[in-house]
């Protein structure tokens, strides 16, 4: 009797792991495909720039972004849940015309040359195993990503793909097997280092820019009200987020944001002890970034790579594509979502189309593919200044956010990040 009362506390004991394990996962979303996404193709390639280029010294960075990213983007998802509406359309509402497409424009500027880089990046790297040309590979990945988002979905996009971005922890493994100079790298890691030169104050500006980046902000306030739609919430409805909806936001959100830097901690680590170690400073080619992961895959390091790049460029450019018609379609007040068919959304779906063509034809200019996704990230930390801005007074005024306004430690954060961020951006300009 006594065995079998134990047996059954047993199997309650696991029943309420496996219903906690269930409630835990149900809380992830547009959180963590946001921090998933983050580690695109122009993440990747600037971590390994930044590593190669700088060793360990810039690996503070990482601890530096992850509160500076989650701030603001559990700004952007508060807004989304608070109000209802997106980034654009919450701009539009509060601010002058001129406000609304200026900020529009940043994204729309700022996306399509990250849409093109990413690009890019995964056809030099596809041209790594397969040996075809990365210009035959480009338009291959543009048409089949519109393809998949007008015939399928997102969602089904990041069911296929999100697990081939689990091939990045092989740069987790790698370190172990490169020969690490712990102790440098963890002294490093809580001492900041800092030079005033261009070369280093364009590294900062990069992986500011392809962690904090703008794209991000408008698709995590999307997402969420997307989310809400799912589950058959109409705009009333939408507009009252619990604090259990807000807490589950939150955690949603340091979890995928933690996700983010702890990759790219492990790629700079990686290519430090690979690379950098060995007087590779100056990546130009997938093929150099490649090297990082050969201790631990050897001939294999390519088609690691490869696989890296093709699942987060599956990911990050229909975010990139997405986040770039969200804003428009919520600017002009189109009819507009990925749950949409492109016949009931026609306008939105063309902006998508557009976005990804001009993406692709930039990758025909001449541009080195590996500088192209390099210099998309300092694009990005340059023009997102601004946006964050719009991000924390939407986030901490009454009037748009009623009671559920930026709470004081939220608040500072953000306005950290708009210091930092701009201060990196004004830095490069002064020593460029």
């Amino acid at each position: 009797m006594t065995a079998k009362k134990h047996l059954s506390n047993q199997n309650v004991e696991k029943a309420k792991g496996a219903g906690y394990l269930k409630r835990s996962l149900a809380v992830l979303g547009p959180g963590l495909i946001t921090g998933a996404a983050d580690d695109d193709p122009s993440g990747i390639s600037t971590y390994s720039v930044a590593g190669a280029a700088y060793g360990y010294s810039t690996l503070w960075i990482a601890l530096l972004t992850f509160p500076l990213m989650a701030s603001i983007q559990l700004m952007c998802a508060r807004l989304g849940m608070v109000t209802g509406r997106g980034l654009a359309a919450s701009v539009r509402m509060h601010y002058p015309r001129w406000v609304l497409w200026g900020s529009c424009s940043i994204l729309v500027v700022a996306n399509i040359i990250n849409i093109g880089a990413d690009l890019g990046g995964m056809a030099e790297a596809t041209q790594l195993i397969t040996g075809i040309r990365a210009l035959i590979w480009i338009p291959v990945y543009a048409m089949l990503i519109i393809g998949l988002l007008i015939w399928s979905s997102y969602k089904l996009i990041t069911r296929i793909f999100k697990w081939m971005t689990l091939v990045l922890f092989a740069y987790v493994f790698a370190s172990f097997y490169a020969h690490v100079d712990w102790r440098h790298a963890l002294a490093v890691t809580f001492v900041p280092h800092l030079e005033w030169s261009r070369g280093f104050l364009a590294v900062l500006v990069a992986i500011l820019g392809t962690t904090i980046s703008p794209y991000l902000f408008f698709w995590q306030a999307a997402e969420e009200v997307e989310e809400g739609r799912t589950k058959g919430r109409g705009l009333a409805d939408r507009k009252n987020a619990t604090a259990a909806d807000l807490r589950s936001a939150r955690a949603d959100t340091m979890v995928g944001m933690f996700f983010s830097n702890f990759i790219m901690y492990f790629i700079i680590l990686t290519t430090a002890a690979t690379l950098h170690a060995h007087g590779q400073t100056d990546i130009t080619t997938a093929r150099q970034a490649a090297e990082a992961l050969r201790p631990l895959a050897g001939n294999g390091a390519y088609l690691l790579f490869t696989l890296g790049l093709i699942g987060t460029g599956m990911l990050g450019v229909p975010v990139l594509v997405g986040s770039c018609a969200y804003a428009v379609a919520e600017g002009a007040v189109w009819r507009g979502s990925m749950a949409d068919k492109p016949r009931s959304a026609p306008k939105f779906y063309a902006v998508m189309a557009v976005a990804m063509a001009v993406g692709l034809v930039l990758n025909y200019l001449g541009f080195n593919a590996v500088k192209m996704l390099f210099w998309s990230a300092v694009i990005n930390g340059l023009l997102a200044p601004p946006l964050i801005l719009l991000v924390i007074l939407l986030t901490s005024s009454q009037k748009v956010m009623g009671k559920r306004v930026n709470p004081p430690l939220l608040k500072y954060l953000g306005w950290a990040t708009f210091a930092v961020m701009t201060a990196a951006a004004v830095g490069m300009i002064i020593t460029s």
